[in-house]
C-alpha cells in the first residue's frame, strides 16, 4: 500500500522504481558470489563518486552550479548500484543479472533518475545546508546498516532494510512466494535511502522528506517518461569500460594524494609542536613487568647500507628512559652475544619496543650467570635506581634492548619511554605534503577531463 496519496504529494526530483520479479527460492544464498565482480567494481566507482562530490562541492560553494558531467557521472553510479541493490541483498527483487553500465536501462526492473538541479546554495550556506542532513544520515545508516552506504554488502551490523530482505528469503523458501507486502516496505526503505545519498552528494536542493514512500512506482507515478526529458537535459554521457577504469584510476590517485597530504601535514605539526627541550619526540612512560629476569626487544635491524642510512636520517638518535624504584639496568646490545647471553635466561620478548607486557612472549630458563654489567658486549648502558636515561646514535646491524634488575635477580618492574631525534621529519614532511598536492591536483585535472568528455 502506497504510504502517500499521489495527488496529494508533491513530485521528489529522485525518482527511484523496482519493480518485483519472483525469484527463485534460493538464489539469494549465491548471489553475493555471482555479483561479486559488481562489488568490485562499484568499489572503485565509489571512490570515484566520493572524489567526484567533492570537487561538485567546491564548484557549488564558488558558482552555485554543479558540473553537469560529474553529475552524470554520479547519478550513473547511484543508477548501477540500485541495480545491483536490488538483484542482491537490498531487495533481492530479481533473477536478471544487473548490467555493467552508468546509463538508464529502460528494460531493467529496477530504475533510477535525479532531475539536474540548475540552480544551487552557494558559500557559506551551503554548509549549513548540508549539515542539516545529519538526522537524516543516522536515519538511513540505521536502514542500510554498518557498511558504507549499504550499496556492496561490508555492512558490520544488519539494517532494517536487510533484517526485511532475509525475512522475506526466509518465507520465499518456505512458501515459494516473495511478500508483496515486504518488497513495498523495503523499496521505500531504499527509495529514502537513496534519497538521502543524493542529498549528500548536493545533487539536489530538496531536503529529503520524512516519510517512507513505499511501493514499486515512485510518487506520483511511472518513471515510463523518458529521462532526459523530465530532468531538463541532454541524456547522460555514455561511459565506456575504458572511461570508468581512467575514472577510477584517477579518484584512487587523488586519494593517494589527499592520505600524502594528511601524512605529511602530521609530519609537521609532530615535528614543530611535540618535540622536548632536548629535540627528541617521545613516547609517553609505560609501565612494564615481568616475574622472569629480563625485558627483551625482538631485533632491531638496520643491516643495509640503505636501511642503515634511512634509519640515520629518519630516526637519528635512540632515546630511552627509565623511572624505577629499585636499580635497573638498560643497555642495547648486538644480536649476537645478547642471544647467547639471553639462552638459558627466563625472560620476557616483545615484539617491539612498544609492546604491552600482555603481549610479551616469555621464554622459560634461570637465572643469569653474571649480572649484565659484568658483560663488555653493551655498545650503550645505563643503570640504576630513579631516573635512568640511555642515548644511542642509530649504527648499521641488528641490535638488542634488554631491560633487566642491576643485580640480576627477577620481577623486572620499570617504567620506560622511547624517543628519538627524527632529524629530516620536518624535511620528510614538506616532501610529502608537496607531493600529495603535485597528486591531488593532477588526478583532479585527469578525472576532470575524463568527466568531461561527453562521447
Amino acid at each position: 500500500m502506497q504510504a502517500t496519496n499521489a495527488a496529494a504529494t508533491p513530485p521528489y526530483p529522485i525518482r527511484v522504481e523496482g519493480h518485483l520479479e519472483q525469484p527463485s527460492r534460493w538464489s539469494w544464498l549465491v548471489k553475493w558470489l555471482i555479483a561479486l565482480p559488481h562489488f568490485v567494481v562499484l568499489a572503485g566507482l565509489w571512490l570515484a563518486f566520493a572524489a567526484s562530490s567533492i570537487a561538485s562541492f567546491v564548484a557549488v560553494a564558488i558558482t552555485g552550479r554543479y558540473p553537469r558531467s560529474l553529475f552524470d557521472f554520479n547519478v550513473g553510479v547511484m543508477r548501477w548500484s540500485w541495480r545491483v541493490v536490488f538483484y542482491a541483498y537490498g531487495a533481492n527483487g530479481t533473477d536478471r543479472y544487473p548490467p555493467f553500465t552508468l546509463a538508464d536501462v529502460p528494460d531493467y526492473p529496477a530504475r533510477l533518475e535525479i532531475s539536474y538541479p540548475e540552480q544551487q546554495r552557494r558559500g557559506l550556506p551551503l554548509i549549513g545546508w548540508w549539515l542539516a542532513g545529519i538526522p537524516q544520515y543516522l536515519i538511513a545508516a540505521m536502514f542500510v546498516g554498518g557498511g558504507a552506504l549499504g550499496f556492496w554488502g561490508g555492512a558490520s551490523w544488519i539494517g532494517l532494510i536487510g533484517l526485511l530482505v532475509l525475512v522475506a528469503a526466509v518465507v520465499l523458501v518456505a512458501r515459494g512466494t516473495y511478500l508483496q507486502s515486504i518488497f513495498d516496505l523495503v523499496l521505500g526503505l531504499n527509495r529514502w535511502v537513496l534519497r538521502v545519498v543524493a542529498y549528500a552528494a548536493l545533487m539536489t536542493t530538496e531536503y529529503p522528506p520524512f516519510r517512507i514512500d513505499s511501493g514499486e512506482r515512485d510518487i506520483p507515478g511511472a518513471i515510463d517518461m523518458p529521462y532526459a526529458a523530465a530532468a531538463g537535459g541532454a541524456p547522460s554521457a555514455t561511459w565506456s569500460a575504458r572511461r570508468i577504469a581512467a575514472a577510477v584510476l584517477a579518484s584512487i590517485t587523488a586519494l593517494l594524494g589527499i592520505a600524502a597530504i594528511g601524512l605529511g601535514a602530521a609530519a609537521i605539526v609532530v615535528d614543530q609542536t611535540q618535540r622536548d627541550s632536548s629535540g627528541y619526540i617521545t613516547s609517553p612512560g609505560q609501565s612494564y613487568s615481568t616475574a622472569t629476569y629480563a625485558l627483551e626487544s625482538d631485533g632491531y635491524r638496520t643491516g643495509a647500507t640503505a636501511e642503515w642510512w634511512v634509519a640515520r636520517e629518519l630516526v637519528g638518535t635512540l632515546r630511552i628512559h627509565s623511572l624505577s624504584s629499585q636499580a635497573v639496568f638498560i643497555g642495547i646490545a648486538p644480536a649476537g652475544p645478547a642471544t647467547k647471553y639471553m639462552a638459558h635466561v627466563a625472560h620476557a620478548q616483545a615484539s617491539d619496543l612498544g609492546a604491552r607486557s600482555s603481549d610479551f612472549r616469555v621464554h622459560p630458563g634461570g637465572a643469569p650467570i653474571t649480572p649484565p654489567a659484568a658483560e663488555h658486549f653493551w655498545v650503550a648502558h645505563a643503570s640504576g635506581a630513579g631516573e635512568q636515561t640511555l642515548t644511542w646514535k642509530v649504527r648499521s646491524g641488528n641490535w638488542r634492548v634488554i631491560v633487566m634488575n642491576a643485580n640480576g635477580t627477577r620481577d623486572v618492574t620499570s617504567q620506560l619511554s622511547i624517543g628519538a631525534t627524527f632529524p629530516r621529519l620536518l624535511t620528510v614532511g614538506l616532501a610529502a605534503l608537496a607531493a600529495g598536492l603535485l597528486i591531488l591536483l593532477l588526478s583532479g585535472g585527469a578525472l576532470y577531463v575524463v568527466a568531461g568528455r561527453r562521447h
